[in-house]
């Protein structure tokens, strides 16, 4: 099926004269591959230079790149075949030089809240920087799928396959370099693109040999960069300028974060709730590791002796450990080592360290200036491992006297709460009710947040989601299971699946008298917040959800289908939020929440004014000639399509994300596994090809059906198998993914054919309105799953995939194009 516009072949027809099939697809997917994997690794170079919330920036800025790329072929029409190899090598070279520069821009611009023409300037170059690359991107990847003649299915699945390839290829080149040497790799790989692509047709010599060139000079600066001390990286880190003695003695980049150290210091000791009784604070030797440039944890020289650290126990963060009789615990979250000694100091005889940042461990075990000056390695009985904490606990068969998880975030996630971050599955119903289930008869769980004295917030959640969790146990009595004690900013929670024991108590609360901490709740004596009372009292969730109905904060219990605990904003209530936003600037947790919150509206609405856009004055250029039916269907066919697929792919990432245990495992597994389904789908649907509307209705009913169950039985599996080893857990994903990811893929290629078959003239705008639709989709779908949940997403995602039917049928009834 091909037919001719303006001289152009496109469709399903004879390639372009001239143009090698094996360099043609080659290129295509190191492109696509190049796409995804910029897109990940500026999002991990965002999360340092800025806040957590500004790296979905980069997300909507990739697809607004690709889509005015697009966009751009659109406008080109008709081309000389023979030309297509030397213009798709020009588009992936621009790809890869912009690529380079936006590293220089991105790791010297100063980036701080907008108050000043500087700083507007400063947010142009960053978001300018972050879309040039992608409307490159997106010239090369429309041109391949809208002008080569190959078969569009195989187009798009080889396109497919290789931004799938990308998820994975990602994550290990920033395991093994910093992030703008990361990005300067993949900028080369752009260049490489322009190799393979200029070796697919007919190309001039010198142009060939100008872009060997460049990909040689951008492989080179990789490895000089990765090399140098010198070289490029973050130079304002979070508005904090890193050179001179700012500059980091350490710094090591993995997949999820960039730690960094300074040289060992004296100074009063960091903790995080020490009693009012030690003062001063005594003068310790520390380091300080930084995560992200936000996060700190303190790494205490420890040279054997408990007299060294002892000050230690008198942090409220360990307050279980005064209750007698206890032999093994486990702490979630390692870090500098803090807890583990704690414990140790404690007299615990056996302590297990679950830590997720493998880059903690090594420095706590094998890199000398760290390890020695730590000293945690050398304890007996102290046990390190490096792993999510709640898939270890459902693997695992020890039970524990102690489980401690002690202000496991960052300043980043609590800001961020709007989206999906490492810490999130941690603080869940679900997550909880595993590590009760994972202690001793007499065993104690303790939690240490964010307290706010005066006002009912994350302590709020945190009584809920224990309460929650206790329930889910059957027990109707919570208030004789907890225990909690404040002094300063921090709450620490002891909880125990069985009611407190009478010695248990007793010890708990001599200690905090003697401490001077406050005693804000213990069995028999009820919370001095009427809200706390109310949560404690309720025997069941029904009545817990009524007792937190009337918060202008949302105290409700996250679970695995809204892990949003850091983020405790109603969004149906805002307007009162903003009205307190006072209070929220004394209360760092409410300004980043509303900080986030209102960023992401307003990115919503400038993604529904983009779309509105790109839909609009096109469609008024175009309907008039093509017929409103068939213009009007394609805009509907591709936007729905567009916009259904990013809500299952982001609702998929986070539930499956809470599941792996870290996002970036969601990115390589999830994104991995759905897209190259997407792909198969996309090969699968040139030769099973959906022509008449009784074909489309069908797809598109199994489609829905699958999407819309998913929510219904996926939980009870993954539940099933969160004891399961990560290979299992990523199989099991694959698995799960790939049957939604087939029937998906057909959608792009059979859409195209149906509108190829009438006006091909209109395919790389459709294309262009199919990306604009997911940027807008990127930010409905954090909102869906923040005020309804992660199921609701999925549920609106497998709606937009009912619109393809009547959209089909507009397509096919429309008449052919009337001459230009």
């Amino acid at each position: 099926m091909t037919r001719e516009a303006g001289g152009l072949s496109v469709g399903d027809g004879p390639a372009p004269s001239g143009l090698r099939r094996l360099s043609f697809y080659a290129g295509l997917f190191v492109i696509s591959a190049a796409m995804l994997m910029l897109q990940i690794a500026e999002t991990r170079l965002f999360s340092v230079i800025t806040w957590y919330y500004v790296a979905f920036l980069n997300v909507s800025m990739a697809m607004f790149g690709l889509t005015s790329g697009a966009l751009h072929v659109h406008r080109l029409g008709a081309i000389d075949p023979a030309s297509l190899a030397g213009r798709l090598a020009n588009a992936a070279a621009g790809f890869g030089l912009t690529a380079a520069l936006a590293v220089v821009i991105q790791t010297s611009v100063i980036v701080t809240e907008v108050g000043s023409v500087n700083s507007i300037v400063s947010w142009i170059a960053l978001a300018g920087s972050a879309a040039l690359p992608f409307y490159f991107a997106g010239i090369a990847v429309s041109l391949a799928l809208t002008r080569s003649g190959l078969g569009v299915g195989t187009v798009y699945a080889v396109d497919l396959v290789g931004a799938a390839v990308g998820c994975l290829a990602v994550i290990l080149l920033l395991d093994y370099l910093d992030g703008a040497s990361a990005l300067l790799g993949i900028a080369a790989a752009g260049a490489i693109a322009a190799v393979l692509f200029a070796a697919g047709g007919p190309v001039p010599r010198g142009q060939r040999a100008r872009l060997a060139a460049l990909a040689v000079v951008l492989v080179a600066a990789t490895v000089a960069n990765q090399a140098s001390r010198t070289g490029l990286r973050p130079q304002i880190v979070k508005g904090v300028l890193e050179i001179g003695a700012n500059r980091p003695v350490f710094e090591d980049w993995n997949s999820h974060s960039r730690i960094s150290g300074g040289a060992p210091f004296r100074g009063p000791a960091e903790m995080w709730g020490p009693s009012p009784h030690l003062v001063p604070l005594p003068q310790v030797e520390m380091r300080s590791l930084i995560i992200d440039g936000s996060a700190g944890t303190a790494m205490y020289r420890f040279d054997g002796t408990p007299e060294s650290v002892s000050y230690l126990l008198e942090d409220i963060s360990g307050l279980a450990y005064v209750v007698p009789g206890r032999r093994t615990a486990a702490v979630i979250g390692v870090g500098g080592g803090r807890d583990v000694l704690t414990a140790k100091l404690s007299g615990i005889a056996e302590v297990t360290g679950v830590e997720l940042n493998a880059i903690f461990i090594r420095l706590l075990t094998a890199t000398p200036g760290f390890t020695d000056f730590a000293g945690i390695a050398a304890l007996p009985g102290v046990t390190l491992v490096v792993d999510e904490a709640r898939s270890w606990f459902a693997r695992t068969t020890q039970r524990f006297d102690i489980i401690q998880m002690s202000l496991i975030d960052t300043w980043a996630a609590t800001g961020v709460g709007a989206f999906t971050l490492s810490e999130n599955g941690l603080y869940t119903v679900e997550g909880w009710t595993t590590f009760l289930d994972h202690l001793a008869p007499s065993g104690l769980f303790t939690v240490s947040r964010w307290y706010s004295p005066g006002y009912v917030d994350e302590t709020g959640r945190m009584i809920s989601i224990a309460v929650s969790s206790l329930h889910a146990r059957g027990v109707t009595r919570p208030a004789d299971h907890l225990f909690m004690a404040t002094t300063g900013h921090i709450a620490t929670l002891v909880m125990s699946p069985q009611p407190l024991a009478a010695t248990d108590l007793d010890a708990l609360q001599r200690a905090a008298r003697d401490k001077g901490f406050k005693v804000e709740m213990a069995p028999g004596r009820p919370p001095d917040s009427a809200l706390l009372a109310a949560i404690v009292a309720s025997p069941d969730d029904a009545s817990l959800l009524a007792a937190v109905r009337d918060s202008f904060l949302d105290l409700t219990p996250s679970t695995d289908s809204r892990p949003f605990f850091f983020n405790m904003l109603r969004l149906d209530r805002l307007g009162e939020l903003i009205a307190h936003r006072d209070r929220a600037q004394a209360q760092g947790v409410w300004t980043g929440n509303l900080i986030a919150t209102l960023t992401l509206i307003v990115l919503v609405a400038i993604s529904l004014l983009f779309v509105v856009l790109v839909i609009v004055d096109p469609l008024r250029q175009v309907a008039p000639r093509s017929g409103w039916g068939l213009a009007g269907g394609g805009t509907l066919y591709f936007a729905a399509i567009g916009t259904g697929f990013m809500l299952v792919e982001i609702a998929l990432l986070q539930r499956l994300g809470t599941f792996l245990g870290h996002p970036v495992y969601a990115l390589s597994v999830v994104l991995f596994s759905l897209i190259l389904a997407t792909g198969i789908g996309s090969a699968v649907s040139e030769r099973v090809r959906l022509v008449r509307p009784v074909h489309v209705a069908l797809w598109a009913a199994l489609t829905v059906l699958y999407v819309a169950t998913l929510p219904l039985w996926l939980p009870g599996l993954l539940a099933e198998l969160v004891a399961q080893s990560f290979m299992a857990r990523a199989a099991a994903c694959i698995a799960v993914l790939f049957p939604g990811g087939f029937l998906m893929g057909m959608a792009f290629p059979t859409g195209m054919r149906l509108v190829t078959a009438r006006d091909a003239s209109l395919t790389p705008w459709l294309w262009g309105i199919n990306g604009a639709a997911g940027v807008l989709a990127a930010g409905m779908a954090v909102l869906i799953s923040l005020g309804a949940g992660i199921n609701a997403t999925m549920w609106v995602g497998a709606a937009c995939y009912v619109l393809t039917i009547p959209a089909a049928l507009l397509i096919l009834r429309g008449r052919a194009p009337r001459p230009a």
